[in-house]
């Protein structure tokens, strides 16, 4: 079993930043990738971005140049900088962490992100 657990979120002005960080625990020596999707009120949840191996990384068309992710094995934690935010961008973030074997998602409970003025 993994567990992860998100930090962050919470009330910003639009055009501003901000930053979650996800930490896994538990059985995560098999973990091969992780990233985070949101779920806006109405909406199906939706990826923002992945890493895999460190290095790979895969991002949503519509945050793309805005927010970047980033991953440290070594500690089992997940980063996303949100840069230029919008009210579009409001949304519960979840943090997600794939095993590879035997294939698996993991998901965190989730950080509520409103960004309005």
């Amino acid at each position: 079993q993994v567990q992860l657990v998100e930090s962050g979120g919470g009330l910003v002005q639009p055009g501003g930043t901000m930053r979650l960080s996800c930490a896994a625990s538990g059985s995560t020596f098999d973990i091969n990738g992780m990233g985070w999707y949101r779920q806006a009120p109405g909406k199906q949840r939706e990826l923002v971005a992945t890493i895999f191996g460190s290095t790979v990384t895969n991002y949503a068309e519509s945050v793309k140049g805005r927010f970047t992710i980033s991953s440290d094995n070594s500690k089992n934690t997940v980063d996303l900088q949100m840069n230029s935010l919008k009210r579009e961008d409001t949304a519960v973030y979840y943090c997600y962490a794939h095993q590879r074997w035997p294939d698996y998602d993991y998901w965190g409970k989730g950080t509520l992100v409103t960004v309005s003025s």
